[in-house]
């Protein structure tokens, strides 16, 4: 189980490696297609999309095969496409290669998820997902190097190698899998699908929940420089840039935090402590204040707040609604997280558009509200049982 783990954590840091690639390598990618900086929202939608298709037909691909059969395709899938994109010459090309891209992600998450949810404490739950972070945190370093020595497509290229390094550990490690768990076959026939468990009390407040939790996280993710840009005065161009990874940096601390005092916690316990601390970094982000200091602490403070909420709704999910239902919450969970983070970040964009960057905190608030109390709401639903 040591050595499975150790295989787990090197997983979760391939899911992380994609994520960060679109945005470091547009610029130059812009520049070489010929298109408006606009065009890179039409490659992620293609890629959230896909995405969301492949979370949603991950409880049925739980049901019938083994999670380590999930997690090979699912690579290969994502190799597929990181090398597609590395051959692109052709803006369209990307919107193609997005396909694989996309299907990789969705499937692969949603299966590892649901198994360590299963399998593991919600200490261990966290600290993978702090793994992930330093998947999206590599990336972007890979492709900087590739734009300074070589060419952005060189940047997708090294990712895929990675990608297929890690392939190989896993394929090495399908002994490890036990795959002949009775138990394990016996839950697989018993798993509920999408429209039995949709129906549970409580299922679907979670799912806005992480909805509106995704919608908060990816918001950051997107408009944090743009926000000290646009509120603060006299600050170069390369330090607004560097706030981006501010939230990166919390979610990291944040589930590091989390992973040692989770098992004391409980997963309610660390929700609702992630949610109070990360109010305290938004209203340290709206003081009107001179200078980017406060804010900058505030949006680190939300980040770690942050940190334990995603991991925790999804570690207990076979406690709040049993492991019949586990993989197609999970799954969906994915699908409304994926959906949140896709569209929120943009609906944000026209509002400050019309109002200004400085309601930012303001719209943070309304999710980080929205998630804590259909979550609260969704713990009363599951009580009446």
């Amino acid at each position: 189980m040591s050595l499975l783990l150790a295989v787990i954590y090197l997983i979760f840091v391939s899911l992380g490696l994609p994520d960060s690639l679109l945005g470091s390598g547009w610029p130059k990618m812009q520049v070489e297609f010929g298109v408006p900086s606009s065009y890179a929202g039409y490659v992620f939608m293609m890629i959230s999309a896909m995405t969301i298709i492949s979370a949603l037909l991950s409880p049925k691909l739980i049901q019938r095969l083994h999670v380590k059969w999930i997690v090979t395709f699912s690579i290969m899938l994502t190799i597929f496409g990181l090398l597609g994109f590395s051959f692109c010459t052709q803006y369209w090309m990307l919107l193609v290669c997005a396909i694989p891209y996309g299907l990789g992600a969705g499937a692969i998450d949603a299966a590892m998820n649901h198994y360590v949810a299963n399998n593991y404490s919600g200490a261990v739950m966290n600290f993978l997902h702090c793994f992930y972070g330093v998947g999206a945190i590599i990336s972007p370093y890979l492709m900087a190097l590739a734009i300074k020595v070589a060419h952005w497509n060189e940047g997708y290229r090294w990712t895929a190698f990675l990608q297929i390094g890690i392939l190989l550990v896993v394929i090495s490690s399908w002994s490890l899998w036990q795959q002949n768990d009775p138990k394990a076959d016996e839950s697989k026939i018993d798993s509920a699908g999408i429209k039995e468990t949709i129906k549970q009390p409580g299922v679907m407040a979670t799912l806005l929940a992480f909805f509106a939790y995704s919608a908060g996280e990816a918001t950051c993710f997107l408009w944090v420089p743009s926000y000290f840009a646009g509120t603060r005065t006299g600050i170069s161009s390369e330090l607004v840039a560097s706030f981006g990874s501010l939230i990166f940096g919390g979610l990291m601390i944040g589930r590091l935090i989390a992973g040692f005092i989770a098992n004391r916690l409980g997963d309610r316990r660390m929700i609702r402590s992630g949610t109070m601390v990360e109010l305290i970094g938004i209203l340290l982000t709206a003081l009107p204040i001179k200078g980017y200091l406060v804010a900058a602490i505030g949006f680190l403070i939300i980040g770690i707040g942050m940190g334990p909420i995603y991991p925790s709704i999804q570690h207990m999910a076979p406690i709040n609604f049993g492991k019949r239902y586990s993989a197609a919450v999970i799954g969906l969970q994915m699908a409304f997280a994926y959906t949140g983070s896709t569209f929120m970040p943009t609906v944000f964009g026209i509002l400050q558009q019309k109002l200004g960057i400085w309601i930012m905190p303001l719209y943070l608030l309304v999710f980080a509200g929205l998630s804590f109390a259909l979550l609260e709401l969704s713990y009363r639903q599951e009580a009446r049982l």
